[in-house]
């Protein structure tokens, strides 16, 4: 039987098992990630997985494109579609044991560009609570999103709680970035939201990344030997124990179980990438914000491996401004770079770039000085999307902020090259703020910051010799340079100094 391309769902599948001799049973199934209103991305093969009895023959069908497969002894099959074209006609993806005796399938599936959006709070942070968000959802748009119910899990789950909707996503980040996606690709914009507050870097670990990561295997081993943890997680899991706050917050700072139940079953569905918003539940000390670095490169390399996908791209949301300083910090001024501050988890963050296809939307210009969860995640989707059309879709356009090139060293003073530094300029028409220099003594001072050109040139009286530089290095600095397309420069440091 074929069905025009039009929008199917729930109830063209209930016509359709009408006219079948048999209806759709439990043995052949798709995937939970598979559901009515889907985004398939275009573009590449697309994998398209479920279960079956053991060692059938299976016909999947999407339009006009048809593959064969055969379970394993364990009932699980996948095939991996051609790639497609992008298209907004909404189709229907069956999948038929070739004797005829049984077909299952969904409706209203369209392509075009998928990302899975996750991190924690705010990355889940709602569109209810961002006005300005808001606002934007109530213009026209073609948003579909799949929100993975927030659950935990000792082992790796092949499914997971959710569905596909034709709405924008929950998250206030998530839904900028896929409006402003959306509106530059011209294409459908499919969300998958798994996202939960308060959760380390380690609750989205694998288990076997202690074998790569030593913090992180001394973290399982605690984790394993606490028998009354592991009872609790058991008592809240089966209804033993109320699953209020108290124990929200208790499952989802937990570690690996979370990518367990809430990435694993994700995996491998074809999308362009991860937006990954997280890092405030890491940056309880100096030492676990270092750790952070090779800690998320490691993880990015881990995901590509779990989807056989050297190319799927990476945008890391890098910490805004915050007021934070952890212990051991002498100088707790959010301005200056000699405080154990954010600003050794930006630098972390921003060393995902030494790895291919991946992408930082900087966001040193925003965030508030003594709330964790800013308000302002407008110009994070925006940023995130820019970032997407440039680096995923090969737009030429300005996607990023000056970036610090090389620095100069002259007697008196210091001279910072940039790239992406097109009409470099200040919002405010104010010389350059937040630069820093030193000395080999280690001794910040501000710096006397002047443009010329498409460089910064930095002096101070307080010093006859300048070595280094430190820009927009602190907890919430005061930042105000950018480029022509009005993006803020990066954080930066040229010294090996420890605060």
């Amino acid at each position: 039987m074929r069905f025009p391309q039009s929008k199917l769902g729930l109830a063209a599948i209930a016509c359709m098992a009408l006219l079948s001799p048999a209806t759709a049973s439990a043995d052949l199934t798709f995937a939970s990630v598979f559901t009515d209103n889907a985004v398939l991305q275009r573009d590449m093969p697309v994998p398209i997985w479920g279960t079956a009895d053991p060692h059938s023959e299976i016909t999947i069908e999407f339009g006009e494109h048809q593959k064969f497969t055969t379970a394993d002894e364990n009932g699980k099959w996948l095939v991996n579609l051609d790639a497609l074209p992008a298209s907004s006609d909404g189709r229907f993806l069956r999948a038929t044991y070739t004797d005829k005796s049984d077909t299952v399938g969904i409706g209203n599936v369209v392509v075009g560009e998928v990302w899975i959006c996750s991190g924690q709070s705010n990355m889940q942070m709602g569109v209810p609570q961002i006005p300005a968000v808001k606002e934007l959802m109530t213009h026209p748009h073609e948003l579909r999103c799949f929100l993975v119910k927030q659950t935990v899990s000792f082992t790796e789950q092949d499914s997971c709680s959710g569905a596909w909707v034709e709405k924008h996503p929950d998250s206030a980040v998530a839904a900028a970035f896929a409006y402003f996606l959306e509106q530059s690709s011209g294409v459908p914009v499919g969300i998958i939201q798994t996202s939960w507050g308060s959760s380390s870097i380690e609750g989205w670990m694998p288990r076997d990344m202690t074998e790569e990561l030593p913090h992180f295997r001394d973290i399982m081993q605690k984790f394993d030997a606490d028998t009354e943890k592991r009872d609790r997680i058991n008592a809240i899991l089966e209804g033993r124990e109320e699953w209020n706050r108290r124990a929200d917050i208790f499952l989802r700072t937990q570690p690996n179980v979370i990518y367990n139940a809430m990435m694993h079953p994700l995996i491998p569905y074809a999308c362009r990438g991860i937006v990954w918003y997280q890092g405030e539940s890491n940056t309880g000390s100096l030492d676990s914000m270092q750790v952070y670095a090779e800690t998320l490169k490691r993880w990015i390399q881990r995901y590509r491996r779990q989807w056989n996908r050297d190319d799927l791209h990476f945008q890391i949301v890098m910490l805004p401004g915050f007021g934070k300083t952890v212990n051991g910090s002498v100088n707790k001024d959010p301005e200056r770079p000699d405080a154990r501050s954010w600003a050794w988890m930006r630098e972390s963050q921003l060393s995902v770039l030494q790895l291919p296809h991946t992408s930082v939307a900087n966001t040193i210009d925003l965030g508030m000085l003594k709330n964790i969860h800013p308000t302002d995640k407008l110009p994070i989707g925006k940023r995130l999307a820019l970032l997407a059309a440039h680096d995923t879709l090969r737009q030429d356009i300005v996607a990023r902020g000056p970036v610090m090139k090389s620095v100069e060293r002259n007697d008196d003073h210091l001279v910072v090259q940039f790239d992406h530094s097109d009409g470099l300029t200040t919002k405010d028409g104010n010389p350059p703020q937040a630069f820093w220099i030193a000395d080999d003594s280690a001794q910040w001072v501000k710096a006397d910051a002047t443009i010329r050109g498409e460089t910064v040139v930095l002096r101070s009286s307080e010093l006859k010799r300048p070595r280094y530089v430190r820009y927009a290095f602190a907890g919430k600095p005061t930042v105000n340079l950018v480029n022509q397309a009005g993006l803020p420069a990066y954080p930066f440091r040229t010294d090996e100094f420890q605060p």
